[in-house]
């Protein structure tokens, strides 16, 4: 029996769907668009169902299960039918949004979670000596936003290595960008793994005659990395790696991951944990000369446990001469600031919009950076007609439209004030079935219900299939804040909110807000994983 305490989501309707066709493959499609939505939810595909079923022909009986499906985390269905392009469900829509924007029936207390293992985001670029460039500036952004999805998975996110030089911390904070600023790793580390080399059978001592005018004055050792892969078969590791000029930075950067480590492993109890290397394509080398330093000098289970997400080139076009992610920051900065000033004239001259023209500034890089799928290229045109308020696939046009919900909701309640509207009552005494627009069901089913899923999905860190680099879900939150922004945009020109103050339509007014209510606070969810404030107007 239904009993409603658990709030719906589309796994559990899939899984149900597909447990009541008795087929342990995934056999039924969600439908995302507009136009398939006003005919059905989900479909089973004809092609799907002739092998599951002879003829394609589903039971009766088997159609009638799906019909009466129903469970704590399980849409309602309304009606199941069997059509040319195969077996259709539509869902009880009324039920849906009751079920999603109104109260529950009762409080359920939730199980204390079980501690995840931790991770460990380790960014190289950081670590550059020079100042930080697009090119290096994209891994930074990823793994930032990945922390922030990381925890609010729960899951404990240590960020290496720490930030000491005043000019880039000043970057990553134009940038919103929240990084340590003091490493814990002592000398007292450095000085164990100096002491692992001297007991290292792939170390050597540098020649210290004619050639050693051209090595650096900290070099330690030299390790033979190609003889250590050999003899320990690993794959996947780049065949050009032979011998590492071992320096005193280099143990600092390895004491860093090591204390880092411990710290997850503490705090997840004694559970493993790994490590993410978050580098660019061109880092990934040097990368793995460090990974097998640490395999090295210190075994165990941590090291096997490093992973690599690598991101694809970044692409500058038209550059006067190569760029800094500060010159970058301010020439997208100029560039937002003249496109405001083209639309919202003097207004946007005002000292008060110089945090807002900050905040559209970092949020059309970070889409810049993040709506892009992490191993594929990405270009940055840097033309002053390369940005816009409103182009909908940028961030500024998300940020435009989470603006528009403030605004809604801010002259909703001065209309309260003045007495225009009633408050909005409890959510328990709101009429549901007001909410007929496609474009309702559309916010509802393609965005409010698998929300926590896309959160889920796009933290996910999944073990490499092989070798250790892995391809995770990282553009995920930015391509849905874009679609949703379109959708929602579409559907707010569309239809009239806040209407005549009438009491015969209060009822619909009410539904929708509540609605929008949920929509806005989504967008505020999503905005926090990039470390982006919603804005209250544009």
């Amino acid at each position: 029996m239904e009993t409603g305490e658990e709030r719906p989501g589309l796994a559990a309707t899939l899984r149900a769907l597909n447990a009541a066709l008795g087929r342990t493959a995934a056999l039924w499609v969600k439908e995302s668009s507009a136009r398939n939505l006003r005919h059905r939810d989900f479909l089973a595909p004809r092609a799907a169902l002739g092998v599951a079923y002879g003829g394609g022909q589903v039971p009766p009986d088997v159609v009638a299960s799906i019909a009466a499906l129903c469970g704590p985390a399980v849409l309602a269905v309304r009606d199941c039918r069997q059509t040319a392009a195969g077996l259709e469900v539509s869902l009880r829509r009324c039920e849906a949004f009751r079920r999603v924007l109104g109260p529950p029936l009762r409080t359920v207390p939730a199980p204390l979670p079980t501690p995840a293992p931790a991770v460990v985001l380790h960014c190289p670029a950081l670590r550059c000596p020079a100042a930080v460039t697009p090119r290096q500036l994209r891994p930074v952004l990823l793994a930032d936003h990945l922390a922030q999805l990381l925890r609010a998975q729960r899951v404990g996110t240590f960020l290496v290595p720490a930030v000491a030089d005043t000019q880039g911390l000043e970057v990553l904070r134009q940038l919103r960008v929240e990084w340590p600023s003091s490493s814990t790793a002592g000398c007292d580390a450095v000085s164990a793994l100096k002491q692992a080399l001297g007991r290292c059978p792939y170390a050597t001592q540098c020649d210290k005659g004619s050639g050693a005018a051209s090595l650096p004055e900290d070099i330690v050792c030299k390790v033979h990395l190609k003889s250590f892969v050999e003899q320990q078969g690993l794959q996947g590791y780049d065949p050009n790696l032979g011998v590492l000029l071992v320096t005193e930075e280099k143990l600092r950067s390895l004491a860093e991951l090591q204390q880092a480590v411990l710290q997850g492993t503490a705090g997840c109890q004694g559970s493993c944990c790994s490590v993410v290397h978050v580098v660019s394509c061109e880092e990934e080398f040097q990368q793995q000369q460090m990974d097998l330093l640490w395999r090295i000098l210190d075994p165990g289970t941590h090291v096997d446990l490093q992973k690599y997400l690598v991101c694809g080139p970044v692409k500058v076009t038209n550059p006067s001469s190569p760029i800094s992610a500060d010159q970058y920051f301010q020439l997208r900065k100029r560039q937002m600031y003249d496109a405001s000033v083209m639309k919202y004239g003097e207004l946007a001259q005002d000292e008060a919009w110089t945090e807002v023209i900050n905040i559209l500034t970092v949020a059309a890089i970070r889409f810049e950076m993040l709506s892009t799928a992490h191993r594929s290229q990405i270009t940055l045109d840097l033309e002053g007609s390369s940005i816009s308020t409103k182009g909908t696939k940028s961030g500024a046009f998300v940020m435009y439209n989470c603006a528009r919900l403030a605004t809604l909701f801010d002259t909703y309640q001065r209309a309260v004030e003045r007495g225009t509207y009633p408050p909005l009552p409890p959510a328990s005494e709101l009429n549901f079935s007001c909410l007929r627009e496609e474009g309702e069901w559309l916010l509802l089913f393609s965005y409010l219900l698998p929300f926590p899923e896309v959160l889920q999905q796009a933290a996910q860190l999944p073990s490499p299939s092989k070798g250790f680099r892995i391809t995770a879900n990282t553009e995920a939150v930015c391509k849905f804040l874009i679609q949703l922004s379109m959708d929602f945009s579409s559907y707010y020109n569309r239809v009239h909110i806040l209407g005549e103050p009438f009491p015969h339509l209060f009822d619909q007014m009410f539904a929708r807000l509540q609605l929008l209510g949920a929509v806005r606070d989504m967008f505020h969810s999503a905005l926090a994983t990039l470390h982006l404030p919603p804005l209250s107007q544009i």
